[in-house]
Order: C-alpha cells, then structure tokens, then sequence
C-alpha cells in the first residue's frame, strides 16, 4: 500500500513540474514578467524549465527517485524564497495559486525524499 501511494505521489509531483513547462518553454507573458521581476529572464527561465523538467524524469525512474526528489526541493526551494522575497504570494493577481503550488510540490517532494532516503548511497 505505501509503495502506492509513494507512486501516487511521484507521479503527482512530476505531473506538476512538468504541466508548468509550456509557460516556460514558450515564453509565456506570465512566466516572463516572473522571471523578469526577479532578474532571472531568459537564461534563468529556460535553465529553471531544464531542471524541472529533469527532476520530473528522475522522479519516474525507481533508482533515481531520490535524486529527482532532492532536485525537485532545490528547484522549488528556491522559487519558494523568491516568492517571499521579491514576488510576494500573489503574483499577477494569481490569488497565491502558483506560491501554493510550489509549496505544495516541496512537501510531497519532502516526504519522496524521506521514504526514499535508504536509498542514497552516502547514507547506507
């Protein structure tokens, strides 16, 4: 049961990560002005999509989860910061739904990354 619900939640994460990729990727308004307001346009939105992208990946291979995890509480950790720092919760007038989102993907990450923790090679 619990290797299930780990599946649910791998899944859900990568489908997050992934699902955000055609704002980055295309050039979306909202994904520039973000990008844009924390100093970060184009490079950091494009390298940021890569990533994402990466950890959406390795969160789907059995070996690699922990990885994926740990790149996905990196990546969102930091989108997170800037949320509180430069962008506020509420971007756009989004009613907080992308800080949210983000907040919500380092959890689920958080907990992969417990349950998947045997499995990094520096902590056996």
């Amino acid at each position: 049961m619990k290797t299930k619900i780990l599946l649910g939640l791998r899944i859900i994460i990568a489908l997050i990560l992934i699902q955000t990729l055609r704002f980055k990727f295309t050039g979306h308004p909202d994904s520039i002005y973000i990008f844009e307001q924390v100093g970060m346009e184009p490079y950091g939105r494009i390298g940021i999509g890569i990533l994402e992208l990466i950890a959406g990946i390795l969160l789907l291979i059995p070996k690699t989860v922990w990885i994926g995890a740990s790149l996905t509480i990196g990546v969102i950790g930091g989108a997170l910061f800037m949320h509180l720092t430069k962008l506020g919760i509420a971007v756009n007038e989004d009613g907080g739904i992308l800080f949210f989102t983000a907040l919500t993907t380092f959890i689920l990450a958080s907990i992969v990354l417990f349950y998947y923790k045997r499995d990094i090679p520096f902590f056996k």
